[in-house]
């Protein structure tokens, strides 16, 4: 049977539509990419970033890559953080301390006395009424917290043990943090505190620049601090806590289907803060004992002394900002609903 011309010609033409089609199509399966930052690895954080990946990189059927870049790959926590904000960088999940002069709102999760243990923060980063307002954090600059999590107890590793809170006195600490409420306490106990990035702490341990450092205690493990100091001090009711913050341009433009996806796969990677991350407090404090370190609780009656005092500073402080003072009160009011 011989093909007609008009035939032939309509082929051609049905042939150059599903081309179009098919071009079409293509362009509006856009492709990203994800790139995570964190200044630290195979702790919680690591964690959740692998976790999150799979189950992102799954559901996105090949529209979304997710890249993983631990240990300050992608730089200092300053840089990774203004690269956030102007959408170099995807995520970056380092301390709350660090998000301060971005956000001064993330100032409330360094007060210490707010959470009675891991357990008992998780409960308060996750409940609706507090995601909800976590949700607004980081708005005029264009960046929002995908996550917070607990990193564990906050911990004084020093070359001089401190045993008791006369300790502290004439020692240089590194703080996780340049804000006055990370600094001022500190100051009030008798040292001299200075805010250096993560990376830049373990050199300026060696070298002895500082006499101690103030971190999570997977901070201390995870990059063998074990064998600069051997006296680690835990802070009375005192967390690390960290965002993982990210721009929000870059969500939208994922659009509806795929933002949906990240959201909900980065809320369900969250199961390892309360199952594997709550385990590696113990699993931590182990490790740093067989390679030789000491683990340091103050007396219960030093520990009451630290809150009083450092609470008598932060307080003040934190009632400077307005929207801080309520963010406060309501962290607050929920850690009492919570307990």
């Amino acid at each position: 049977m011989k093909t007609t011309r008009d035939g032939v010609a309509l082929a051609h033409w049905f042939i150059a539509l599903l081309a179009g089609v098919m071009v079409a199509a293509s362009a509006n399966a856009q492709h990203f990419v994800m790139k995570l930052s964190s200044p630290t690895i195979n702790d919680v954080v690591h964690e959740w970033m692998k976790a999150f990946k799979a189950g992102a990189e799954a559901r996105a059927g090949g529209r979304l890559k997710v890249e993983i870049y631990p240990a300050n790959q992608l730089g200092q926590i300053p840089r990774t953080v203004e690269g956030v904000a102007l959408g170099t960088i995807e995520l970056t999940a380092p301390a709350v301390g660090f998000l301060v002069g971005l956000e001064p709102r993330f100032l409330v999760f360094d007060a210490p006395g707010l959470f009675d243990d891991v357990r008992h923060a998780e409960k308060v980063l996750t409940d609706a009424e507090i995601r909800k307002r976590l949700a607004t954090f980081g708005m005029a600059k264009g960046v929002e917290p995908l996550f917070m999590f607990i990193n564990g107890p906050l911990m004084l590793l020093s070359h001089k043990p401190v045993r008791a809170l006369g300790d502290f006195k004439g020692q240089k600490i590194r703080v996780p943090g340049p804000a006055p409420l990370h600094v001022e306490p500190f100051r009030m106990l008798g040292t001299s505190p200075v805010s250096m990035p993560l990376g830049e702490a373990l050199p300026a341990m060696q070298n002895r620049t500082i006499d101690g450092s103030i971190a999570a205690a997977s901070v201390f493990t995870a990059f063998k601090y074990y064998d600069v100091a051997k006296g680690l001090t835990r802070l009375p009711k005192s967390f690390l806590v960290g965002a993982g913050l990210v721009n929000r341009a870059f969500m939208k433009s994922l659009g509806a289907e795929l933002e949906g996806i990240v959201r909900e796969e980065a809320r369900k990677a969250e199961a390892v803060f309360s199952t594997w991350g709550v385990d590696e407090v113990d699993r931590i404090r182990q490790n740093w004992e067989k390679n030789g370190g000491e683990s340091i609780n103050l007396s219960p009656a030093d520990a009451q002394r630290y809150l009083d005092e450092v609470g008598a500073v932060a307080g003040p402080l934190l009632a400077k900002n307005p929207q801080v003072k309520e963010d406060y009160e309501a962290l607050q009011a929920a850690a009492g609903r919570l307990r």
